[in-house]
């Protein structure tokens, strides 16, 4: 396949995931678990992440060893990503009706895609 053509599908299957995994497979607990180290919720919903990602890499012909590297690391990204939304929303106590929450929002999900574009990039190097 024609390099573009392969980025487009490995971002349309982060896209899909990125959407199952945050807005359909989020029970309260992961929700919850989210800026507590010393919870398991966090973990969860980083690890639903990084195994996601590994059909999107293999869409690219990643080798195993890569594959393994970049889901750890999108493992350790989401979560600190995640963990760093949590303390600042529950510092702020902003809720869904103050713009200070969807700029919270709106920089947590622009992170999360930034990170699927370097894994993209790194795949396919």
């Amino acid at each position: 396949m024609e390099m573009a053509i392969v980025a487009v599908a490995m971002l349309a299957c982060m896209q899909l995931k990125h959407f199952l995994a945050d807005y359909v497979l989020q029970p309260a607990w992961i929700i919850y678990g989210k800026g507590d180290f010393r919870m398991l919720g966090g973990y969860v919903h980083a690890a639903v992440h990084a195994f996601g990602t590994i059909p999107a890499l293999m869409i690219a012909g990643t080798g195993s060893v890569r594959i393994i590297i970049l889901v750890l690391a999108e493992f350790v990204v989401h979560y600190l990503i995640d963990y760093t939304k949590a303390v600042l929303s529950r510092r702020s106590r902003a809720d869904a009706t103050t713009r200070a929450f969807w700029a919270m929002h709106g920089a947590d999900q622009l992170m999360h895609q930034l990170t699927y574009a370097v894994l993209i990039l790194a795949a396919m190097a």
